[in-house]
Parts: C-alpha cells; structure tokens; sequence
C-alpha cells in the first residue's frame, strides 16, 4: 500500500502569551499520534509567542491531533491555527531553501521604522525574502537609557541579489543619509568562523594620528598634519609623503614617545572589543603606517599577538634622526601581511577581518573576508562592502554575529 496517500502535512501556527512548558505540552500531543517534525520556528516579542510547526501525520489522526490541540489552546489562553500542505506546495518550499543565504546587519545608536522600511524595500527590490529577523543587542531602558545606547537587527536572507554591486551601493547610501550602518556578508561557515582580525591603529584603535602628536612637540605640527590629511585622502603616495613626515622629527628627543602614549585617546568601543576577541580565541594584529613605539604600548595593554608598524631611527643623542628603520609599512604591505599571518595561523583568508579608516588601508580591508571601513574617509567608505560611523570600534562584534546577551550584556547598554 502507498503510505504517501495516507499522510498529510498541517502547518499550525500558535500566538498568544507565551509561558513555560506550553512548547512540551503541544509536543505531547503530536508525540501521541506519532506526528513527523518537518520543520520548526519560534519568535518571541514582549513575550508574545508566535510559534510554527509543520508536521506530516497519519490522516486517520490528523482531525483528533487538532481537535486536542484546539482544547490544549483554550487551556493555556493561546490561539491555534491549521493549514494543509499539499506534497506539491512542500517539496517547492524545500527546493527553495537551497538557495544561496545571507546575513543583512543593520547597526545604529537607534532604529527606526523609517530606517528600516528603507533596508527592506532595498532587500525586496533585489528579490531577497527575509527568513527570520533577530535582535544583537540588549534591551533599552526608556527611564534610564545610559550613555552607550546602541540598537542591532540581524537579517537573515534567503536567494540571489538580481545585482549585488547595485545593492551594495545602494545600502552604503542610505547608511551615509540615514545615519545606519549596513554590513551584507554570505551566510556559510566562514562567516560563523572568523579567526583573524587585523587593525589600522591611528584613527582606528586610537582618536589621533601618532606622527601628528609627534610633530606638534618638535614645533612642525601644521606642516606634518597637512602631509598627512593629503596621503590618508589617497592623493599623494604614502611612502613618500612618509619620508618627508618623518624627517621633519629630526631633532625631536625621542623620551616624548613615553609621555604620548600613556595618555593615548583610546577610540570608543575598543577595550570591550578586544576583551570579547581575546575571551574567544581571535588572533589580533595591528598593521599599521604610524610606530612600532605606540602599537608595542597598544599589545601589552591588550593581548595583541602581531604588531607590525614602522621604527622611527634613534641617534646616540637620544633625539629622532628623521630617519626610519626597514620597509615601510604601507597599504601594499598591509594586504602582504594579512595574508602572511593567516598563512602562519593556518587561516582561511575568508577568515580574516580587517578594520582601517584610511587609503592605505584600502588593500587589506580588500583582501579580506570582512573589510570594515571605521570612521573612515570619504574614499575608503565608497570603496569598502561594510562600515561603522555610528558606533564604537565594538561595533565590529555585531557584524560577526555576537548577540550582548552572548556576553552577560543582556539589557546594560
């Protein structure tokens, strides 16, 4: 006998005040008549449940299964609803869910419905359907809000964009008009995976630019700021534009490095960053364009494992040559070297996290699996798939998936 024409599919749907044990009592109920779990879902909103289960059962059970199931409800004060699958309209939804997943995150200090009506018109627009939506961070106390308050969606997202550059571009719009920031990454286990994050140091790990506190001591602020404002902007090239930088220090005596670090500006966010990177195994490298000096004070603060910078020359005097010792550590070099130390680790580059906000990081934050533009300039933003301006550096944990509750954060904002 064909067993196939006396089993049916019902998707029930529950909704209503959600409360212990109401999941295991429905269960007992399917347990009773043998009932197949096809699929399963759970949301829960200011403890309101909305639960689904699609199950496949004998047709001989199927009219006293719902029949218990309408009581049970009544019981616990829900309301049960009942759908029939055909066998067509299920094997069309299992041959949609092979179809390619990704991960849209929407960060931002609030989110509105405005906000987030213009993020879903783009995703529907590139014929994406939204699977499920969660909530990252912790809920917000209306009477005491804090100082750090910070609003993340995750979107999960099922099908192919019609144009992903088109989208991208789109998102990196609203995120420059709309105050949001957007981050459009495949859901596949490098994603569930990263295990190298390499970070820009000034600008990025720290507010400031080390060679410009340097100049402003040796009385030539003015004159390295503009070279500096110039390279980060990508129209000079920075290795010359380092050169002359650095030879602008000469004379400088060099005990004022000491003084310059213990009193760097730390960028918001990155002390909790780096606790919750190192708390779960990432390796951490700073590659930057400023001094071995300061990324050396940075790694022993936090548990850095590469710091890769560039030495400035000491004389016998004690005072900056205006010299520097070795290769440049410049954008090309940059991307060199995050592939060096993912080949070192045993890394997939798809592993790897870069985080920059200027043109000489532009190479790394392209190599990488996840480049994240922070803070960063006009050029680097256009030209970057992700960025942060209206969070903290802690921001980068949203974007790989950590929810605060993960963290012990639930609700301390």
């Amino acid at each position: 006998m064909d067993t196939n024409n006396m089993e049916e599919q019902i998707l029930i749907r529950i909704t209503g005040q959600d409360r212990p044990g109401l999941t295991a009592s429905v269960m007992g109920i399917l347990a009773k008549y043998d009932a197949q779990i096809l699929d399963i879902g759970q949301a829960d909103i200011h403890s309101t449940l909305s639960l689904g289960i699609l199950i496949r059962i004998d047709e001989m059970h199927s009219g006293q299964v719902m029949k218990e199931l309408l009581f049970k409800a009544t019981e616990l004060g829900v309301n049960i609803g009942f759908a029939p699958v055909t066998d067509d309209q299920y094997e069309a939804w299992v041959g949609r869910q092979g179809k390619n997943r990704y991960i849209l995150t929407l960060i931002g200090r609030t989110l509105t419905a405005r906000q987030i009506e213009a993020a879903t018109k783009v995703i529907a627009e590139q014929g994406l359907n939204i699977d499920s939506i969660l909530r990252l961070t912790g809920r917000m106390s209306i009477k005491n809000p804090g100082k750090n308050v910070r609003a993340c969606i995750e979107f999960s997202l099922r099908g192919t964009p019609n144009n992903r550059p088109e989208m991208q571009a789109e998102l990196m719009k609203l995120s420059a008009d709309m105050g949001i920031d957007f981050s459009f990454q495949r859901d596949d286990m490098f994603r569930r995976m990263r295990r190298l994050i390499c970070f820009d140091m000034d600008s990025t790990l720290i507010q400031t630019e080390c060679i410009d506190e340097l100049a402003m001591r040796a009385g030539v602020g003015e004159q390295v700021k503009a070279i500096t404002e110039r390279a980060m902007r990508g129209e000079i090239d920075f290795k010359q534009s380092f050169t002359e930088r650095v030879a602008l220090l000469k004379g400088l005596d060099a005990s004022v490095m000491q003084e310059i670090a213990e009193n760097l500006p730390i960028t918001e966010g990155a002390d909790r960053l780096m606790s919750v990177l190192k708390r779960c195994g990432y390796k951490i490298a700073i590659l930057s364009g400023g001094f071995t000096y300061f990324g050396e004070y940075l790694q022993h603060r936090y548990g850095i494992d590469y710091v890769y910078a560039n030495e400035l020359e000491i004389g016998e005097d004690g005072k900056l040559t205006g010299n520097f010792v070795g290769e440049i550590v410049d954008g090309h070099r940059k991307a060199e070297l995050l592939k060096l130390i993912a080949q070192v680790e045993k890394v997939n580059l798809a592993q790897t996290i870069a985080v920059g906000d200027g043109a000489n990081d532009l190479p790394m934050i392209s190599e990488a699996g996840l480049g994240i533009a922070f803070h960063a300039k006009p050029r680097v933003v256009a030209n970057a798939k992700q960025s942060i301006n209206t969070l903290g550096l802690d921001g980068v944990l949203y974007f790989l998936g950590f929810k605060d509750s993960y963290l012990g954060e639930q609700g301390k904002l």
